[in-house]
């Protein structure tokens, strides 16, 4: 569904991505992850053909998005971290917008916005920041595209709207649709995504299922110094230590996801080879 290959892109000489090479498969949710300005915002706003690769190439259900189709733009949305949204009544967004997207499922919308508590009598410039991010969340669910790119959705929402997006976005994947969730905030990905993706330095450090994360390495808190010795990684707690380690039980582990950025951010190369035996 989504193809990246040999990709590079640079703002004048600040090059952000370089040979980045990935595929994105329809029926799957994924976590984009990074510290603030490694390039998660840079990398959906090629797939979405709202930047253009300086190398390689992207192809997005087999359109280049940089070409910005009809057929492409229809089945392709993007909920960008910092927006605009003009100074008129929700109904009226609804009326004017949604006829680019042939899928879009009113009831659907409704039912979101009105889960959000939206007033949807206000205008949108009298919303605040949040409010006005759920609609946009909402609107990007009802359109139903193929795919679907959120930049950091939860900045601006309370914890209960963080596990309402949670639900609404678990609850909108299907084996033809492929979304990409990005945010520096790793806690608020967990239980929601199933392949993660890690970016620093300009590449692509880790792209892995989290289902065989879960075969491979044992995240959990010991109280015993021996365990240290075969911790892929630690760190020390107020008390105990919290530690990634090879999982040698056979069980599927239970993930945590801030744990596994952590550890593959302190050694990449070490995480990938694990994951890959």
């Amino acid at each position: 569904m989504i193809s990246i290959q040999n990709f590079h892109f640079a703002y004048r000489r600040n090059t952000v991505f370089e040979d980045v090479t990935a595929t994105m498969k329809p029926g799957h949710i994924y976590g984009i992850l990074g510290r603030n300005g490694t390039g998660k915002s840079t990398l959906l706003y090629n797939i979405a053909g709202l930047l253009y690769p300086t190398g390689g190439k992207i192809e997005v259900m087999g359109f280049s998005p940089h070409k910005r189709e009809s057929s492409f733009l229809q089945d392709i949305f993007i909920i960008p971290e910092e927006f605009y949204l003009p100074d008129i009544p929700v109904e009226k967004f609804v009326q004017y917008y949604s006829p680019f997207y042939p899928k879009f499922d009113k009831k659907v919308f409704l039912e979101h916005v009105q889960g959000f508590e939206i007033p949807v009598d206000s205008t949108l410039q009298a919303m605040s920041y949040g409010q006005k991010k759920k609609v946009l969340i909402s609107f990007g669910i009802a359109t139903n595209v193929s795919v679907l790119l959120m930049d950091e959705p939860t900045n601006g929402l309370d914890i209960i709207s963080k596990s309402q997006l949670k639900r609404i976005i678990a609850g909108a994947i299907d084996e033809n649709k492929c979304i990409l969730v990005s945010s520096h905030q790793v806690k608020d990905l967990e239980n929601l995504i199933d392949e993660v993706i890690i970016i620093n330095a300009t590449k692509i450090i880790l792209k892995e299922g989290l289902e065989n994360v879960g075969k491979k390495l044992s995240f959990k808190i010991s109280f015993d110094e021996d365990d240290l010795e075969d911790a892929l990684y630690s760190e020390s707690l107020l008390r105990g230590n919290a530690i990634v380690s090879r999982n040698t039980i056979g069980d599927e582990s239970g993930i945590d996801l801030e744990l596994l950025y952590k550890a593959t951010m302190a050694d990449p190369l070490k995480m990938q080879t694990v994951l890959v035996d």
